[in-house]
């Protein structure tokens, strides 16, 4: 469910690579976190028919932990690296003519004595996913012959899937309920379906076990989720570039100290939502608090919010 145009072009890669009995090339998955790239990797692999053994960039501390993953897979087997652009530089140069030729091509031993040994490995392929796809090397991310984008979804796409977790979970709810929980899950599946079992759980105990609309709102309002699916950390970032900075700009170093949270955090996690809907703007000289920041909060725009601050960049 959601992501049509990727789903419609790993179709047609993935059945080329099964009429020829060959490995699927190489696929890389990036986007925000909670739009699925884990799941559709364990999707691709059904799909293929194969086994796929996951791991994550930062787990792969040596080559020799790499190299160990690679001669262990079967002809056209998948591996899947979660966190890609955390792995080490040293492993990160392994991997290259693995996914070029096939090939390990290791150093055994140091200094003068120390000589090179190319390893086969039968054919696979990586299926890598990031948050952060800026991060990545061009050598890397150049070895990729399928790269796709999976971005947030449409709400008739996440009322689907509301839907039809609250039937695996043998939830009864009615269509309004999941359209609240869908409206509120800020694009992204992962928060569709962490919001349902709280709502569940608030249905169970207060609501006779049925989600309605007015039973979803009510267990929001309890979550302290509002109708844009902000949360406390989303409105206390918004408020301080409207109160503290002035509606910005400011760097993303200045407001995570500003309200105790990684710049990682707020990078990887609120700010792509944030931007997607109109709240924040990006600009040369930081993050900008928009118009429409100011009139959910109910705030007037000052002279030096969003509009004056827009004027003195250009």
């Amino acid at each position: 469910m959601g992501q049509p145009q990727v789903v419609a072009n790993l179709r047609v890669a993935i059945e080329a690579a099964r009429s020829r009995g060959e490995a699927l090339d190489h696929v890389l998955l990036f986007g925000p976190p909670g739009v699925g790239k884990t799941s559709l990797a364990h999707v691709i692999a059904t799909e293929l028919g194969v086994t796929i053994k996951a791991t994550a960039g930062p787990i792969i501390e040596r080559a020799g932990d790499l190299a160990a993953l690679l001669t262990a897979l079967d002809s056209r087997e998948v591996i899947f690296i979660d966190e890609i652009h955390r792995l080490d530089a040293k492993v990160e140069e392994i991997l290259y003519p693995a996914l070029e030729d096939s090939t390990l091509d290791l150093m055994i031993g140091t200094g003068p004595g120390a000589r090179s040994m190319k390893i086969p490995l039968k054919p696979f392929t990586l299926i890598a996913a990031t948050t952060r796809a800026g991060l990545l090397t061009a050598p890397l991310r150049g070895r990729f012959g399928i790269v796709h984008r999976l971005d947030f979804y449409s709400e008739a796409d996440l009322h689907r899937i509301v839907t039809r977790s609250a039937r695996i979970l043998g939830v009864p709810m009615d269509a309004e309920g999941a359209t609240v929980i869908a409206h509120r899950s800020r694009g992204t599946p992962r928060i569709a379906n962490r919001l349902l079992r709280r709502v569940r759980d608030f249905a169970q105990v207060r609501a006779g076990g049925v989600i309605t609309a007015a039973v979803a709102r009510d267990a929001c309002a309890l979550l302290e989720v509002d109708e844009h699916g902000f949360d406390e950390v989303d409105r206390k970032l918004l408020l301080t570039i409207i109160d503290k900075f002035g509606g910005g700009p400011v760097g993303v170093g200045a407001l995570a100290a500003a309200i105790s949270e990684e710049t990682d955090a707020i990078e990887d996690i609120y700010e792509p939502y944030l931007l997607q809907i109109g709240f924040i703007d990006r600009t040369p000289r930081g993050r900008i608090a928009t118009r429409r920041a100011y009139e959910h909060f109910g705030r007037a725009v000052s002279e030096g919010g969003p509009a004056q601050n827009q004027k003195k960049l250009f």
